[in-house]
């Protein structure tokens, strides 16, 4: 299996406007991804071949195993054939701490929310965002998301992938990354934005996606307080948004979008606000 090969060409017979055509189809690639900690599997998921090295630090900052990129030693992936390991070797006292973790799982680790025992831990408090003085205006959303839908190559190819970009105000999108699964883009994204020596408080994250609150979970510890969607969040996602000091941003349209929790950090103006 090759991990950078996040493509594959199919046939087709498509039926266009009552013709039928032969064809092909340009599809992407799914295949099972482990992530390995010190010779043990902690989490095996369904995901798109790329960006692996990002997608390790990101699943690993985002399910608390690492704080920063210090504690990582090496990452190396591995073919197994039918799927894919990622093997990270941590800082031995992170090595410890993981072992210890896993000892006192009640249950085995999997997909989803990984190595997650219990229903305190799938709702699990996250990072408080509230006091990050970020200031956006209208023209910021619009040009987030515009900016995100045409850095998207895996999309435009395959009309099959979720995205994920990091946007700076007044610098623009300094990274995107995307996957067939709306977390794994997510978590791709936060690694590479902590691979660029970034903080998340310095600019908003912006997805293709609904959000569900895993999303806002990842954003939170990553440490931004803005988190812009193209489609609508649940109501779990809007309430930890709520909780952490977050402002939701949803439903973006072109000019248009829907703001549901902290709303002072958009530039609305007077004459915009309704009675």
């Amino acid at each position: 299996m090759n991990a950078s090969k996040t493509t594959v060409t199919v046939p087709e017979i498509a039926r266009r406007n009552g013709v039928i055509r032969e064809g092909s189809r340009v599809v992407p690639e799914e295949v099972p991804i482990a992530f390995s900690y010190g010779g043990s599997t902690q989490a095996v998921m369904m995901g798109t071949p790329g960006d692996l090295e990002d997608f390790a630090v990101g699943f690993s900052l985002t399910e608390g195993i690492i704080t920063s990129m210090a504690e990582i030693e090496e990452i190396t992936v591995v073919d197994e054939g039918r799927g894919l390991d990622v093997q990270v070797r941590l800082a031995e006292d992170k090595e410890d701490a993981l072992r210890l973790r896993r000892r006192h799982m009640a249950g085995p680790v999997g997909c989803g929310l990984c190595g997650i025992e219990s229903i305190e831990q799938a709702v699990r408090v996250v990072p408080d965002v509230s006091a990050v003085s970020l200031r956006l205006s209208p023209g910021d959303i619009t040009r987030a998301v515009e900016a995100l839908n045409g850095a998207q190559p895996l999309h435009a190819q395959t009309r099959a992938v979720h995205g994920a970009g990091f946007f700076v105000p007044g610098t623009g999108l300094i990274a995107v990354r995307e996957d067939v699964g709306r977390h794994n883009a997510l978590d791709k994204l936060a690694g590479a934005v902590i691979r660029q020596n970034r903080l998340g408080r310095d600019g908003v994250v912006v997805v293709t996606s609904r959000i569900s609150v895993e999303m806002v979970q990842k954003t939170a510890i990553l440490g931004a307080c803005v988190l812009i969607a193209i489609s609508a969040p649940t109501a779990l996602a809007i309430r930890t948004a709520e909780e952490a000091g977050m402002t939701l941003i949803a439903l973006t349209r072109g000019e248009d979008f829907e703001i549901f929790t902290r709303s002072d950090r958009i530039e609305l103006g007077v004459a915009a606000h309704v009675a």
